[in-house]
């Protein structure tokens, strides 16, 4: 993965003499040196930002050469835009190392410290900080840092310095989905979509397409599907489309769906007639092995999307139940809350294999694990039949899952503040750290991912169903173009295993 950096200064000059100087010291041949704006016109950035962002990161991205230098926007470039907030904004979706660069000329030692904390503060504010400091060698010795300093002019050494600095760790919305995608196309998978007479699934899969995240089946008439595309001014040609009447398919699923049912009591006319249903048929194609997961709901129910799943892919060896986490990206991080979406009351024996499953999700999106049993309770602080549960649901996930980081029951508090934590668990290596929160119950879960994604301003990617033999994932009917792009990668990178 290249190396990435960005001077950033008040002082338009100062940013670009010391990007020019550090530009010099990179053989040309390694070297890519793009704009913060990536390919995008100061024009397109200031009139629509959060547009605007993910094609710059992408662009940015994208990038293979071993340094790529970001020249940042100079400040004040654009008149009643953030230009600096901009500009950290790409480095934290990057992964880029910040410099902060500074006119010193006249200006006190005391001054220049005080820039310095300055924009470290703001850097935070905006999910990253300031790698190092960039000062003329008269000026160094005499400001006092606990950053590194890379001392002007820049020699042959400075740039083995520059290497050597701590990249960010921390993970953007942006950054994630960014990786998400980069996932999906490194192993691309087919996706059904049994849904493309709703214009957000159409536009979702023109985007999917031209990205190459994943290859398309869309269910439904071809001439309806491309005479609607076209009027939107969309491109799916690249998309399979298939009819639920397509004998090539329907016969075979009919005979297989009878067969998977006959317990029930289903004929083969009954399956005949039930997989003429758009759910059902995709269900049945990544059953069969004709698509390698399937995303719906942006027009049918819940149920109506992920039963079928339940009677024909069934739920994987060793897992009792199929339960939903939603991935939910703050600023900074990453968490994973289970379940809120599907099981209303689980039991313990429930509740443990949930904690386990998605614990197995949470690895699989590149997230460690640290698993907290949420209560109203910490440790033994309370009591009660609703404790009690919570309490044996940890025995029990412990019991399968002996070397899983998990801790219950705990309250939310003392799962994500190490000053609680360190109070009312203070040996506990999962306390204060937890990044996967299995609620009690449905009613906690699904006030709890909201309460958190409407407060917050978290972007929440889910539900991800997770414990089935292969992948299915359930959209909300209010779902955005974005969140059903979301949720072809991720059901794509679910399926590569």
């Amino acid at each position: 993965m290249s190396t990435r950096f960005i001077v950033i200064a008040a002082q338009a000059e100062a940013a670009s003499q010391v990007s020019d100087d550090f530009a010099a010291l990179v053989p040309a041949s390694t070297l890519a040196r793009v704009s913060a704006a990536g390919t995008s016109t100061s024009e397109a950035i200031t009139s629509d930002p959060e547009q605007a962002l993910p094609r710059v990161v992408e662009d940015i991205r994208s990038r293979t050469e071993d340094v790529v230098l970001i020249d940042a926007l100079p400040e004040g470039s654009v008149s009643t835009f953030d230009t600096l907030g901009w500009n950290l904004d790409v480095a934290a979706s990057t992964n880029t190392r910040v410099i902060a660069a500074f006119d010193t000329e006249g200006a006190s030692p005391e001054l220049i410290e005080r820039e310095i904390e300055v924009l470290d503060r703001r850097a935070r504010q905006h999910a990253t900080r300031v790698a190092a400091v960039a000062l003329p060698s008269a000026v160094a010795s005499h400001v006092k840092t606990q950053l590194p300093v890379l001392e002007l002019p820049f020699n042959a050494q400075t740039l083995d310095a520059a290497s050597a600095l701590e990249a960010p760790q921390v993970v953007t919305p942006l950054s994630f989905q960014a990786d998400l995608i980069d996932r999906a196309r490194s192993n691309r998978k087919r996706i059904v979509l049994p849904e493309p007479e709703d214009d957000r699934v159409l536009r979702a899969a023109a985007i999917v397409l031209e990205r190459g995240i994943a290859d398309l089946v869309l269910l439904g008439n071809a001439q309806a599907i491309n005479a609607r595309a076209a009027e939107l001014g969309l491109d799916v040609s690249a998309a399979t489309v298939v009819s639920v009447d397509d004998p090539a398919y329907a016969e075979r699923y009919a005979e297989e769906f009878a067969r998977l049912r006959a317990k029930k009591g289903v004929t083969i006319e009954q399956a005949r007639d039930k997989v003429r249903d758009v759910s059902y048929f995709g269900t049945m194609m990544v059953h069969m092995g004709d698509a390698d997961g399937m995303v719906s709901g942006a027009i049918h129910t819940t149920a109506h999307t992920i039963v079928p799943s339940f009677q024909i892919i069934k739920t994987a060896p060793g897992v009792s139940i199929v339960s939903s986490v939603f991935l939910m990206l703050l600023k900074d991080r990453v968490w994973a809350f289970g379940d809120c979406a599907v099981n209303p009351n689980p039991t313990p024996e429930q509740l443990a294999d949930i904690a386990i499953s998605s614990a197995a999700t949470a690895r699989q999106f590149g997230l460690d694990p640290k698993v907290a049993m949420l209560s109203y309770s910490t440790g033994t602080s309370g009591s009660g039949v609703d404790v009690d549960a919570v309490v044996e649901a940890t025995r029990l996930a412990r019991e399968k899952a002996p070397d899983l980081a998990l801790e219950g029951p705990i309250q939310f508090d003392a799962s994500v503040d190490e000053a609680v934590a360190s109070v009312k668990l203070p040996d506990s290596p999962v306390a204060g750290h937890a990044n996967v929160f299995i609620f009690p119950s449905l009613n906690a879960g699904n006030i709890g991912y909201k309460a958190v994604q409407r407060s917050s301003g978290a972007v929440a990617i889910g539900p991800v169903l997770q414990g089935l033999n292969k992948p299915v994932n359930d959209l909300s009917r209010g779902a955005l173009v974005e969140d059903i792009v979301n949720t072809v990668a991720l059901t794509a990178v679910q399926a590569q295993g």
